[in-house]
Protein backbone atom coordinates (compact mmCIF):
# COMPACT_ATOMS: atom_id res chain seq x y z
CA UNK A 1 0.00 0.00 0.00
CA UNK A 2 1.47 3.49 -1.31
CA UNK A 3 0.69 6.51 0.48
CA UNK A 4 0.75 10.45 -1.41
CA UNK A 5 2.91 12.77 0.58
CA UNK A 6 2.53 16.06 -0.13
CA UNK A 7 3.56 18.90 2.26
CA UNK A 8 1.37 22.04 2.26
CA UNK A 9 1.33 25.65 3.97
CA UNK A 10 -1.61 27.13 5.69
CA UNK A 11 -2.45 30.64 4.30
CA UNK A 12 -3.80 31.93 6.93
CA UNK A 13 -1.46 30.91 10.15
CA UNK A 14 1.67 30.00 7.89
CA UNK A 15 1.81 26.09 9.35
CA UNK A 16 3.69 23.83 7.11
CA UNK A 17 2.06 20.67 7.28
CA UNK A 18 0.53 17.52 5.56
CA UNK A 19 -3.15 16.35 5.28
CA UNK A 20 -4.18 13.57 7.31
CA UNK A 21 -3.21 10.73 5.24
CA UNK A 22 -3.00 8.15 7.80
CA UNK A 23 -4.55 8.14 11.50
CA UNK A 24 -1.68 8.31 13.96
CA UNK A 25 -3.18 5.36 15.26
CA UNK A 26 -2.36 3.11 12.64
CA UNK A 27 1.53 5.08 12.54
CA UNK A 28 2.17 4.53 16.51
CA UNK A 29 1.20 1.22 16.62
CA UNK A 30 1.86 -1.46 19.63
CA UNK A 31 4.96 -2.86 17.50
CA UNK A 32 6.53 0.24 17.08
CA UNK A 33 10.01 0.09 15.88
CA UNK A 34 11.52 3.01 16.84
CA UNK A 35 13.30 2.42 20.56
CA UNK A 36 15.34 5.70 21.65
CA UNK A 37 17.72 3.91 23.70
CA UNK A 38 19.48 2.46 20.59
CA UNK A 39 21.34 5.58 19.72
CA UNK A 40 23.96 6.29 22.60
CA UNK A 41 24.18 9.90 21.25
CA UNK A 42 20.37 10.64 22.19
CA UNK A 43 20.49 9.02 25.25
CA UNK A 44 23.07 11.41 26.55
CA UNK A 45 21.33 14.52 24.89
CA UNK A 46 18.37 13.76 27.10
CA UNK A 47 20.83 13.25 29.97
CA UNK A 48 22.19 16.96 29.22
CA UNK A 49 18.70 18.49 29.00
CA UNK A 50 17.65 16.75 32.33
CA UNK A 51 21.08 17.92 34.11
CA UNK A 52 20.04 21.36 32.90
CA UNK A 53 16.30 21.28 33.37
CA UNK A 54 16.84 20.60 36.87
CA UNK A 55 19.68 23.15 37.85
CA UNK A 56 17.49 25.67 35.74
CA UNK A 57 14.07 24.85 37.37
CA UNK A 58 15.52 23.89 41.03
CA UNK A 59 14.21 20.33 40.78
CA UNK A 60 13.80 18.40 43.64
CA UNK A 61 12.60 14.88 45.32
CA UNK A 62 9.55 16.67 45.92
CA UNK A 63 8.81 18.05 42.02
CA UNK A 64 7.13 15.99 39.62
CA UNK A 65 7.93 15.75 35.77
CA UNK A 66 5.99 14.25 33.45
CA UNK A 67 6.77 13.12 29.72
CA UNK A 68 4.78 12.68 26.64
CA UNK A 69 5.96 10.60 24.31
CA UNK A 70 8.52 8.97 26.75
CA UNK A 71 9.27 6.26 24.53
CA UNK A 72 11.47 3.32 26.03
CA UNK A 73 12.16 5.87 29.06
CA UNK A 74 15.41 6.92 27.08
CA UNK A 75 15.15 10.43 29.22
CA UNK A 76 13.16 9.55 31.94
CA UNK A 77 15.35 6.97 33.37
CA UNK A 78 17.91 10.24 34.55
CA UNK A 79 15.08 11.72 36.02
CA UNK A 80 14.67 8.10 38.28
CA UNK A 81 18.30 8.76 39.03
CA UNK A 82 17.90 11.74 40.97
CA UNK A 83 15.46 10.45 42.36
CA UNK A 84 13.02 13.12 41.34
CA UNK A 85 8.99 11.79 40.48
CA UNK A 86 8.22 11.17 37.47
CA UNK A 87 5.87 9.74 34.53
CA UNK A 88 5.90 8.71 31.09
CA UNK A 89 2.91 9.22 29.08
CA UNK A 90 3.33 6.80 25.44
CA UNK A 91 1.25 5.36 23.19
CA UNK A 92 2.87 2.51 22.17
CA UNK A 93 2.84 -0.62 24.16
CA UNK A 94 5.85 -2.43 23.33
CA UNK A 95 8.40 1.29 24.22
CA UNK A 96 6.39 1.67 27.29
CA UNK A 97 6.95 -2.25 28.44
CA UNK A 98 10.47 -1.45 27.90
CA UNK A 99 10.13 1.74 30.14
CA UNK A 100 8.66 -0.19 32.66
CA UNK A 101 11.64 -2.67 32.70
CA UNK A 102 13.50 0.05 34.11
CA UNK A 103 11.44 1.13 36.72
CA UNK A 104 9.48 4.00 35.04
CA UNK A 105 5.82 4.72 35.78
CA UNK A 106 4.42 4.84 32.13
CA UNK A 107 0.66 5.55 30.76
CA UNK A 108 -0.19 3.94 27.53
CA UNK A 109 -2.64 6.63 25.74
CA UNK A 110 -2.75 9.22 23.29
CA UNK A 111 -2.50 12.27 24.81
CA UNK A 112 -5.28 14.92 24.38
CA UNK A 113 -7.46 17.15 26.61
CA UNK A 114 -9.53 14.80 28.82
CA UNK A 115 -6.70 12.32 29.07
CA UNK A 116 -4.41 14.88 30.11
CA UNK A 117 -6.97 15.96 32.69
CA UNK A 118 -7.44 12.57 34.11
CA UNK A 119 -3.90 12.04 34.10
CA UNK A 120 -3.41 15.19 36.00
CA UNK A 121 -6.36 14.22 38.46
CA UNK A 122 -4.33 10.89 39.44
CA UNK A 123 -1.20 11.88 39.71
CA UNK A 124 -1.30 15.50 40.06
CA UNK A 125 0.35 18.96 37.54
CA UNK A 126 3.80 18.45 36.46
CA UNK A 127 6.60 21.03 37.50
CA UNK A 128 7.71 19.97 33.91
CA UNK A 129 6.29 18.49 31.28
CA UNK A 130 8.72 17.55 28.35
CA UNK A 131 7.32 17.24 24.97
CA UNK A 132 10.60 16.11 22.81
CA UNK A 133 10.48 15.33 19.22
CA UNK A 134 6.70 14.78 19.57
CA UNK A 135 4.86 18.15 18.60
CA UNK A 136 5.25 17.74 15.09
CA UNK A 137 3.78 13.66 15.20
CA UNK A 138 -0.28 14.94 16.64
CA UNK A 139 -2.71 15.64 13.98
CA UNK A 140 -4.97 17.29 16.36
CA UNK A 141 -3.03 20.47 17.67
CA UNK A 142 -5.33 21.85 19.59
CA UNK A 143 -6.62 18.92 21.56
CA UNK A 144 -3.06 17.49 21.88
CA UNK A 145 -1.54 21.45 23.02
CA UNK A 146 -4.67 21.46 25.73
CA UNK A 147 -3.34 18.03 26.99
CA UNK A 148 -0.09 19.57 27.83
CA UNK A 149 -1.99 22.67 29.62
CA UNK A 150 -3.94 20.46 31.14
CA UNK A 151 -0.92 18.32 32.79
CA UNK A 152 1.17 21.20 33.84
CA UNK A 153 1.03 22.79 37.01
CA UNK A 154 0.36 27.22 37.24
CA UNK A 155 4.22 28.05 37.50
CA UNK A 156 5.09 25.00 35.66
CA UNK A 157 7.01 24.63 32.20
CA UNK A 158 6.70 22.99 29.36
CA UNK A 159 9.50 22.41 26.88
CA UNK A 160 9.25 21.45 23.47
CA UNK A 161 11.77 19.83 21.05
CA UNK A 162 11.53 20.18 17.18
CA UNK A 163 12.81 20.27 13.91
CA UNK A 164 13.23 24.03 13.27
CA UNK A 165 11.72 24.76 9.89
CA UNK A 166 14.76 27.04 8.48
CA UNK A 167 17.34 24.87 8.76
CA UNK A 168 15.69 22.51 6.82
CA UNK A 169 15.15 24.44 4.47
CA UNK A 170 18.50 26.17 4.47
CA UNK A 171 20.21 22.39 4.30
CA UNK A 172 17.64 21.03 1.97
CA UNK A 173 16.69 18.33 4.25
CA UNK A 174 13.75 17.55 2.55
CA UNK A 175 13.78 13.39 3.74
CA UNK A 176 12.59 14.51 7.37
CA UNK A 177 9.11 15.37 5.62
CA UNK A 178 7.23 11.71 6.27
CA UNK A 179 3.84 10.56 7.01
CA UNK A 180 5.31 10.52 10.22
CA UNK A 181 5.64 14.21 11.11
CA UNK A 182 2.49 15.70 10.11
CA UNK A 183 4.29 19.46 10.96
CA UNK A 184 7.09 21.45 10.26
CA UNK A 185 7.57 24.37 12.77
CA UNK A 186 9.21 27.81 13.18
CA UNK A 187 9.11 29.56 16.32
CA UNK A 188 6.01 31.57 14.73
CA UNK A 189 4.01 28.97 13.79
CA UNK A 190 4.72 27.22 17.23
CA UNK A 191 4.27 30.39 19.73
CA UNK A 192 0.42 30.37 17.33
CA UNK A 193 0.05 26.49 17.81
CA UNK A 194 1.11 26.59 21.97
CA UNK A 195 -1.95 29.59 22.21
CA UNK A 196 -4.79 27.10 21.56
CA UNK A 197 -3.62 25.40 25.20
CA UNK A 198 -3.29 28.83 26.74
CA UNK A 199 0.50 28.40 26.80
CA UNK A 200 3.07 31.43 25.45
CA UNK A 201 6.40 30.92 24.95
CA UNK A 202 9.01 32.73 27.51
CA UNK A 203 12.36 31.26 26.17
CA UNK A 204 14.26 29.44 22.98
CA UNK A 205 17.31 27.46 22.62
CA UNK A 206 19.03 26.64 19.40
CA UNK A 207 20.23 22.97 18.98
CA UNK A 208 22.29 20.64 16.30
CA UNK A 209 20.05 17.65 16.67
CA UNK A 210 17.69 16.57 13.97
CA UNK A 211 19.64 18.58 11.48
CA UNK A 212 18.81 21.67 13.31
CA UNK A 213 16.09 21.80 16.18
CA UNK A 214 14.30 24.37 18.95
CA UNK A 215 13.99 23.65 22.44
CA UNK A 216 10.97 25.96 23.05
CA UNK A 217 9.79 27.08 26.99
CA UNK A 218 6.51 27.85 27.37
CA UNK A 219 4.03 28.61 30.33
CA UNK A 220 0.24 29.16 31.32
CA UNK A 221 -0.37 32.16 30.00
CA UNK A 222 -1.38 33.81 33.55
CA UNK A 223 2.39 33.09 34.75
CA UNK A 224 4.61 33.77 31.99
CA UNK A 225 7.74 35.68 32.04
CA UNK A 226 9.49 37.12 29.03
CA UNK A 227 9.74 36.47 26.29
CA UNK A 228 13.73 36.65 26.15
CA UNK A 229 15.63 38.23 24.01
CA UNK A 230 16.59 35.03 22.41
CA UNK A 231 13.13 34.51 21.76
CA UNK A 232 13.36 38.21 19.78
CA UNK A 233 16.14 37.58 17.82
CA UNK A 234 15.16 34.32 16.52
CA UNK A 235 11.91 35.75 15.35
CA UNK A 236 13.54 38.90 13.19
CA UNK A 237 16.14 36.25 11.83
CA UNK A 238 13.07 33.86 10.91
CA UNK A 239 11.18 37.07 9.54
CA UNK A 240 14.52 37.97 7.56
CA UNK A 241 14.69 34.69 6.05
CA UNK A 242 11.50 35.08 4.84
CA UNK A 243 9.65 32.66 6.56
CA UNK A 244 6.73 34.65 7.87
CA UNK A 245 5.02 35.02 4.70
CA UNK A 246 4.38 32.45 1.67
CA UNK A 247 6.77 34.22 -0.56
CA UNK A 248 9.92 32.98 1.55
CA UNK A 249 8.78 29.41 1.29
CA UNK A 250 9.07 29.03 -2.18
CA UNK A 251 12.01 27.89 -4.26
CA UNK A 252 12.59 24.40 -1.91
CA UNK A 253 11.28 22.45 -4.89
CA UNK A 254 14.61 23.19 -7.02
CA UNK A 255 16.78 22.52 -3.92
CA UNK A 256 15.11 19.25 -3.57
CA UNK A 257 15.46 18.12 -7.12
CA UNK A 258 19.40 18.62 -7.18
CA UNK A 259 19.81 16.20 -3.82
CA UNK A 260 17.79 13.66 -6.14
CA UNK A 261 20.39 14.18 -9.30
CA UNK A 262 23.27 14.50 -7.33
CA UNK A 263 22.95 10.82 -5.12
CA UNK A 264 21.37 9.03 -8.57
CA UNK A 265 23.83 10.17 -10.73
CA UNK A 266 26.39 9.03 -7.95
CA UNK A 267 24.78 5.29 -7.37
CA UNK A 268 24.92 5.12 -11.94
CA UNK A 269 28.48 6.24 -11.83
CA UNK A 270 29.36 3.39 -8.94
CA UNK A 271 27.32 0.91 -10.46
CA UNK A 272 29.29 1.71 -13.75
CA UNK A 273 32.59 1.51 -12.20
CA UNK A 274 31.67 -1.61 -10.60
CA UNK A 275 31.78 -0.31 -7.05
CA UNK A 276 29.55 -1.61 -4.44
CA UNK A 277 27.12 0.58 -2.69
CA UNK A 278 24.99 -0.91 0.22
CA UNK A 279 22.86 1.57 3.18
CA UNK A 280 23.10 2.13 6.90
CA UNK A 281 20.10 2.97 8.75
CA UNK A 282 16.68 2.16 8.42
CA UNK A 283 14.82 5.61 9.30
CA UNK A 284 11.98 7.25 8.48
CA UNK A 285 13.98 9.70 6.16
CA UNK A 286 15.45 7.28 4.69
CA UNK A 287 12.55 5.93 2.88
CA UNK A 288 11.19 9.49 1.59
CA UNK A 289 14.85 9.78 -0.07
CA UNK A 290 15.15 6.32 -1.90
CA UNK A 291 11.71 6.75 -2.73
CA UNK A 292 11.76 10.01 -4.14
CA UNK A 293 14.55 9.09 -5.51
CA UNK A 294 13.23 5.83 -7.13
CA UNK A 295 16.08 3.67 -5.68
CA UNK A 296 15.54 -0.20 -5.82
CA UNK A 297 17.56 -3.50 -4.83
CA UNK A 298 19.13 -2.76 -8.26
CA UNK A 299 21.47 0.24 -6.80
CA UNK A 300 21.27 -0.66 -3.20
CA UNK A 301 20.87 -4.30 -2.34
CA UNK A 302 20.63 -4.18 1.29
CA UNK A 303 20.69 -1.45 4.01
CA UNK A 304 21.33 -2.58 8.34
CA UNK A 305 20.20 -1.27 11.11
CA UNK A 306 21.14 -1.14 15.11
CA UNK A 307 17.55 -1.74 15.85
CA UNK A 308 17.30 -5.93 16.23
CA UNK A 309 13.39 -4.92 15.74
CA UNK A 310 13.59 -4.03 12.06
CA UNK A 311 15.83 -6.95 11.08
CA UNK A 312 14.28 -9.43 8.07
CA UNK A 313 12.11 -6.99 6.71
CA UNK A 314 11.72 -4.52 4.20
CA UNK A 315 11.96 -0.07 3.40
CA UNK A 316 8.32 0.44 3.00
CA UNK A 317 7.93 1.05 -1.01
CA UNK A 318 11.66 0.23 -2.30
CA UNK A 319 11.87 -2.52 -1.07
CA UNK A 320 15.02 -2.87 0.42
CA UNK A 321 15.93 -5.17 2.86
CA UNK A 322 17.17 -4.18 6.09
CA UNK A 323 19.36 -6.88 8.05
CA UNK A 324 21.91 -6.96 11.20
CA UNK A 325 24.98 -4.66 11.20
CA UNK A 326 27.01 -7.76 10.54
CA UNK A 327 26.01 -7.74 6.89
CA UNK A 328 28.23 -5.05 5.82
CA UNK A 329 31.42 -6.81 6.89
CA UNK A 330 30.20 -10.05 4.92
CA UNK A 331 29.61 -7.83 2.21
CA UNK A 332 32.64 -5.12 2.23
CA UNK A 333 31.32 -2.84 0.31
CA UNK A 334 32.97 0.15 -1.48
CA UNK A 335 30.62 2.58 -0.35
CA UNK A 336 28.19 2.72 2.73
CA UNK A 337 24.96 5.35 2.56
CA UNK A 338 23.85 7.01 5.60
CA UNK A 339 20.58 7.25 5.56
CA UNK A 340 19.65 8.52 9.21
CA UNK A 341 22.61 11.73 8.54
CA UNK A 342 21.26 13.41 11.95
CA UNK A 343 23.33 10.54 13.56
CA UNK A 344 26.61 11.50 11.29
CA UNK A 345 29.38 11.69 14.29
CA UNK A 346 27.90 8.35 16.23
CA UNK A 347 27.27 6.59 12.91
CA UNK A 348 30.62 6.83 12.01
CA UNK A 349 32.63 6.13 15.38
CA UNK A 350 30.88 3.23 15.10
CA UNK A 351 32.23 2.43 11.56
CA UNK A 352 35.06 3.26 11.27
CA UNK A 353 36.93 0.48 12.95
CA UNK A 354 35.39 -2.15 10.34
CA UNK A 355 35.47 -0.21 7.13
CA UNK A 356 38.62 1.43 7.81
CA UNK A 357 40.01 -2.14 6.93
CA UNK A 358 38.93 -2.64 3.93
CA UNK A 359 38.89 0.95 2.62
CA UNK A 360 35.32 1.64 2.49
CA UNK A 361 34.06 4.83 2.39
CA UNK A 362 30.73 6.82 3.95
CA UNK A 363 28.18 8.42 1.60
CA UNK A 364 25.92 11.51 3.07
CA UNK A 365 22.91 12.70 0.18
CA UNK A 366 21.96 15.62 2.54
CA UNK A 367 22.30 18.33 2.43
CA UNK A 368 24.55 17.84 -0.53
CA UNK A 369 26.35 14.62 -1.49
CA UNK A 370 29.41 14.14 0.55
CA UNK A 371 31.70 10.93 0.15
CA UNK A 372 34.03 11.02 2.90
CA UNK A 373 37.27 8.63 3.65
CA UNK A 374 37.12 7.67 7.08
CA UNK A 375 41.10 8.28 7.26
CA UNK A 376 41.15 11.98 6.08
CA UNK A 377 38.46 14.46 4.40
CA UNK A 378 36.06 14.37 2.00
CA UNK A 379 36.85 13.54 -1.88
Amino acid sequence: MAYPLHVRVCENCLLVQLPEVLPAEEIFTDSYPYFSSFSSSWVEHARRYVDTMVERLSLAPDSFVVEVASNDGYLLQHVRDREIRCLGIEPTKNTAAAAREKGIDTTVCFLGAQSGREIAERHGRADLVIANNVYAHVPDLADFTQGLAALLADTGTVTIEVPHLMRLIELRQYDTIYHEHFQYYTLQTASRALALGGLVVVDVEELPTHGGSLRIHAQHENHAHGPTAAVTDLLAREEAAGLHDLEGLSGFEAAVHAVKRDLLRFLLDAQQAGKTVVGYGAPGKGNTLLNHCGIRRDLLPFTVDINPHKHGKFLPGSRIPVLAPSAIDEARPDYVLVLPWNLREEITRQLTPSLSTWGARLVFAVPQLEVVDLEGSPE
